[in-house]
């Protein structure tokens, strides 16, 4: 298995991950929502308001 984020080959500390520094990459890209989760808007019933 390779790293998604630097393509080398990944450790198993850090599996999926070739590095702490690739690990934590990927976790800023989410917190900055660079990757997003594609979804259906959910319309709310004025009772679960």
């Amino acid at each position: 298995m390779t790293c998604p984020i630097c393509q080398k080959p990944s450790v198993p500390e850090y599996t999926p991950f070739c590095s702490k520094h690739c690990k934590n990459v990927d976790l800023l890209k989410w917190l900055n929502e660079d990757y997003k989760v594609p979804a259906e808007p959910v319309a709310l019933d004025e009772e679960e308001s």
